[in-house]
């Protein structure tokens, strides 16, 4: 049974080791699966990338996440005319 423990121990050894990789070097990883996946999007036109960024299409079977379709609006003011900073806190 020592080979099939050793074995074993070998195949976690290697799966935490690529698991810390992963974490350790996740931005520069992004960066490179977005350019690859660019590189071999075939509708991928990159003189439109000047006017819109890519994105990456949504896997199959995953509901699109997108946060274009909630653009960030300025945040409104609680505050009424005439009524300091101060005064609106309560201090």
């Amino acid at each position: 049974m020592g080979a099939v423990e050793t074995a074993v121990i070998l195949v976690v050894a290697i799966l935490l080791g690529w698991g810390a990789i992963e974490i350790a070097c996740k931005p520069c990883l992004q960066t490179s699966r977005s350019a690859l996946n660019r590189s071999l999007d075939p509708d991928y036109d990159p003189d439109d990338e000047i006017a819109t960024p890519y994105v990456e299409p949504a896997a199959p079977g995953r509901a699109q996440e997108s946060s274009a379709a909630f653009p960030e609006s300025p945040k409104k003011s609680t505050k009424h005319k005439g009524e300091s900073a101060a005064a609106s806190t309560g201090f």
